[in-house]
Formats: C-alpha cells, structure tokens, sequence
C-alpha cells in the first residue's frame, strides 16, 4: 500500500472548515470510537499498576504497541514517510505515545482514575487552542463559547470532588495536557496527508528505541508481579488505547476537523468515571450526572457550530 494510494487530500484536515458530505458522519462516528477506546486507558492504566511499576508498564506498553504497527507497517508494505513529514511525526511520538502516557501513569499513583479523568477533561479545549494556533483557522465565536462551558463544568466538577484543592499528581496531569494536545494536533494534520493508522504506526516506530532503553532500565529497578489484571491492563492500554485508539481517532479528525474531534473529548471523562466505578469498585459522586447533562449539552452545540459554520 503507498501513502498516496489512501491518504485523505489535505484540505480534509482544515480546522474548523471540512466540506460537508456523507463522510462528516462517519468521520464523527470513528472519533467517537477513539473516544471510547481513550475512557477505558485510566483503569486499564490501574490495573497495569497492579503488575508493573510506572516506568516499566510505559515502556511495555510502546513496545507491544510498535510491534504492532510494525507488524501492520511491513504486511501493508508503507513506504517510510517523506522528511518533511518526519518532524511531525516526532511531536506525536512525544506528545501522545510517550509524554501523555508516561505523565499519566505518574499521576496514577498518587490520585484515582476518577480525578485524573476530570483534570484531563480539560483536553478538549487545549487541543482547540494548539490546533487554532497550529494551522491559523479560527472556529466561530459560539464554538469557543460551548467549549470554554464544557471546561468550565469540567473544572469545576474536578474542584468539589477534590474538595477545593489540587492533588499531588495533577502537576503530571496539565504537564499531560500540553503535550497530548500538541500531539493531537500534529497526528490530526497528517492524518490529512497520510492514512491515520500510518500516522500511529510510524510515531511509534519512532518510540521503539526509546522503549527498548526504557524497559531495560526500568524493568531490573522496579518489582514485577504478574496478576491477571494486570496483563489485561498492558495489553488493553498497548493494543486498545495506543494503537486502535489513536488510528481510529486521527482518522475521524481528518474527516470532521480538529476542533468539533476534540470536543467529543467532553464525554470521555464521564465515561471513564463508569469504568472506573464497575472495573476498579471507585465510587461515583452524585454530582457526576450532573456534569455529565451539562457536557454533553457543550458536545451538541460544539458539534452545531461546527455544521452551521460549513453550510455558510
């Protein structure tokens, strides 16, 4: 398979303005899937926790991803990427196959998977603004209004669960936010270039060295205990989270833009909080369904916003 044969035109990518058509549904549809793939990373993180130390369920978990793409890179025969695309690719690995995953998993530690959900529910907007900065495209006011709501409901859930104060982690966690969305938005933009599942595939072919230094430090240093939850954990977070996720994910950007993509990240936080509550026994708190209402109000009027702005 060539990279032209299948790569969306790059005008697919353009933030905020693709043209209407039949694929703007599926575009959706395929973010939404990555979405749901994402809200299951916190727990499964947790459960890897159980089996591994931090450093070494990160390592493990681009390695098993990269032999993946690998796998899938030599069967479809991809050409390697052209140089000019290669410093880009660079960002993703370090923003979204290593930093997200590595600040995360420190963060783990010390707070819930419910909290650290709601912290990185601030992912929406800070995509929008490194993708508006990125490419120069400028969403329509009521856009910027719907999404700073969305954040809004998201800090302040993240306040009264904490009970006024900041955790030990969440330093890790807005470090996170920072380089997942610089990720998010490089993979989005050549994902308009190139197949996304490419875009995945070469960033963590890109990782592989670092991977290999990192388990082979880490895994001497820090106890192994292998539980079932926690292979379960590794493999959902290598297979599921890093490498499905992330090509269904870009792929659905491509086709919808950046901006309307990132804010069907509101959602993501309240299901992780369901995760976390049927898989790791976490409690819920009763304000949970209420942020829950008013985020996926901001989706329906991010998403309006975005489909008023292409009809125009």
């Amino acid at each position: 398979m060539k990279v032209k044969d299948s790569a969306t035109p790059e005008s697919a990518i353009a933030v905020g303005s693709s043209t209407a058509g039949p694929s703007n549904s599926g575009g959706a549809a395929l973010a939404g899937l990555g979405v749901v793939a994402f809200s299951l990373t916190f727990p499964s993180t947790a459960w890897g926790l159980e089996s591994f130390g931090p450093w070494s369920l990160v390592a493990l978990r681009t390695l098993l991803a990269a032999a993946i793409a690998g796998g899938v890179l030599l069967a479809g025969r991809v050409p390697v990427p052209d140089r000019r695309h290669r410093a880009g690719l660079v960002v993703v690995a370090a923003g979204v196959v290593v930093g997200f995953p590595l600040l995360t998993t420190l963060a783990l530690q010390t707070s819930t998977t419910s909290h650290a959900a709601v912290v990185v529910g601030l992912l929406p907007l800070t995509t929008a603004v490194f993708s508006s900065l990125r490419t120069g495209a400028r969403p329509p006011r009521a856009f910027w209004i719907a999404a700073l709501a969305g954040a809004a409901v998201v800090i302040a859930f993240t306040v009264q669960e904490s009970g006024g104060a900041l955790s030990g982690g969440d330093l890790y966690l807005f470090g996170a936010l920072l380089v997942c969305a610089a990720g998010y938005t490089e993979g989005g933009r050549l994902a308009g270039i190139m197949p996304g599942w490419q875009v995945v595939g070469w960033a963590l072919i890109l990782s592989l060295p670092l991977a290999v230094a990192g388990a082979a430090v880490a895994l001497p240093l820090e106890p192994v205990r292998l539980t079932a939850h926690g292979v379960i954990g590794l493999v959902w977070v290598a297979a599921g989270s890093t490498f499905f996720g992330l090509y269904v994910w870009y792929r659905g950007m491509a086709e919808i833009g950046v901006p309307r993509a990132s804010q069907l990240q509101l959602a993501q936080p309240l299901l992780t909080l369901v995760w976390s509550f049927f898989l790791l026994g976490e409690e819920v708190s009763a304000a949970a369904p209420v942020a829950a209402i008013a985020v996926l109000v901001c989706i329906a009027a991010t998403q309006r916003t975005g489909r008023a702005r292409r009809r125009g």
